[in-house]
């Protein structure tokens, strides 16, 4: 008898690529020339770039000239959450204000002293506390940055990005927005939501690994202090030979996203609710994350009294799934979610969240194998109950 194939439920750590997008790095990776160089091959190899720019701006409303390749999101966040962001004409920010759920690329990765940091409060339900901001906004009497995710990697809750940004915007501010979970998944528009720059990253939406983007509202903005110096690829804002190969897949993938976006959303809504609901029934004591929140269409976190990330995760994978406890930026490690910490979660609670992240693979009968599989994990967990009672 045959194995089962096995399934896989962690897109938000990264999605498998899609078949489209090799193709495009494989042909990509057979062009010789340096994107910099001005004969014939290296003319080749600036088109490449150009026309994913085009894609990858299209995917988010914005222009391409405005947008940045990066190594992935993390490298686009670091770049831009700094006191040297700043509107052509004006001085940057002397303080950050970054939402306490926020990935740790930003939390961690930002280049603001220690001092002119503050995380900003969240709700139960994840969701930013907008009173504390407008508050903490009105008494600022500086330029302020405010740095919030468009939706949160472990939890998938969507943050309210236009309100915030229009109230940082009257308050004088700048707002980054790091849309890495939600772009190609959720329309996001820089120009609608009136954010001043988005993070991206490749590999979220079916794309490669290892490649990003910095969008910027405007050519009236920029970030004095190169992260990265030395020639002067990207326009001056980021040095070294470009990934042709990389970009050329982030493109593809973009567009392929786009393509597909309002009826790839509807699909995974519908198989989502459906894991989440047999879930419950098979746990009637089930805690479904941030349930009450608008969240991604392929995302849902929940635990079960009792059953432990860790030893959930490694029954889950030798039943063939694949899940996660949360980010996977952790070293591979299960650790105590911030996320969770931020939102009031106890900790008896927070050390067994699981999430459960669906994508372009993913079909109803890896919803019903993942039921299956949690049913026996469940089962094996009352027992252990049952006999110690």
């Amino acid at each position: 008898m045959a194995p089962h194939r096995r399934i896989y439920l962690d897109y938000n750590a990264t999605s498998p690529v899609r078949t489209e997008v090799a193709d495009e790095v494989v042909r990509a990776l057979q062009l010789p020339g340096n994107a910099s160089s001005v004969h014939a091959e290296g003319r080749a190899a600036r088109t490449e770039i150009e026309r994913a720019r085009e894609k990858v701006a299209r995917l988010v409303g914005a222009k391409a000239k405005n947008t940045i390749f990066t190594s992935g999101g993390t490298e686009a966040s670091n770049m831009v959450l700094s006191p040297s962001f700043h509107r052509l004409g004006q001085a940057g920010s002397t303080r950050l204000l970054i939402g306490a759920t926020e990935h740790p690329c930003g939390l961690s990765g930002h280049r603001f002293p220690a001092d002119a940091v503050e995380t900003i409060p969240v709700t139960e339900a994840g969701l930013i506390d907008i009173d504390w901001l407008s508050q903490r906004l009105e008494q600022a009497g500086e330029t302020v940055l405010v740095s919030v995710q468009v939706a949160n990697n472990e939890t998938g809750v969507l943050q309210p990005v236009g309100e915030i940004a229009a109230l940082v915007r009257r308050h004088g501010g700048l707002f980054h927005a790091d849309a890495v979970q939600a772009a190609g998944k959720i329309p996001v528009d820089i120009m609608a939501l009136g954010v001043d720059a988005l993070s991206l990253s490749a590999h979220k939406i079916g794309g490669p690994k290892g490649v990003g983007a910095l969008i910027l509202a405007s050519d009236q903005l920029e970030v004095a202090d190169r992260l990265i110096r030395g020639g002067g690829q990207e326009k001056g804002h980021r040095a070294g030979t470009e990934n042709v190969a990389a970009i050329a897949g982030f493109g593809r993938a973009a567009e392929i996203a786009q393509e597909e976006l309002a009826q790839e959303a509807a699909r995974l809504v519908a198989l989502r609710d459906e894991a989440q609901a047999r879930v419950v029934a098979i746990a009637s004591d089930a805690v479904v994350i941030a349930e009450a929140a608008e969240r991604l269409p392929n995302t849902f976190a929940f635990a079960i009294p009792g059953l432990k990330a860790e030893t959930a995760l490694i029954a889950f994978d030798l039943e063939g799934i694949a899940l996660s406890s949360g980010s996977a930026c952790s070293s591979g490690k299960v650790r105590r979610s911030h996320v969770l910490d931020a939102m009031g979660v106890s900790p008896t609670l927070a050390e067994g969240v699981l999430r459960v992240s669906l994508g372009w693979k993913t079909e109803k009968d890896d919803v019903i194998r993942f039921a299956e599989a949690c049913e026996r994990v469940v089962s094996t967990l009352y027992k252990r109950r049952a006999s110690a009672a």
